[in-house]
């Protein structure tokens, strides 16, 4: 990946005046919701209800 100068400034304006702690908590919140339903997910599976069902297929006869 190359770094572009609009990277840089991005980088320096997180510098200067970084992120408040409510937001830190928040993205953390939300990573961690991923994570709890994604390893319920994995662990219970998906539920049948809410899988797409493959419509059949129509076989046309010449």
């Amino acid at each position: 990946m190359r770094l572009s100068p609009r990277h840089f400034l991005r980088m320096s304006m997180m510098a200067r005046r970084p992120a408040s702690s409510k937001r830190v908590k928040f993205v953390f919140g939300v990573i961690l919701i991923c994570a709890v339903l994604y390893g319920i997910e994995r662990w219970i599976g998906w539920p049948e209800s809410m899988s797409l069902e493959r419509p059949a297929k129509i076989k046309v006869k010449d």
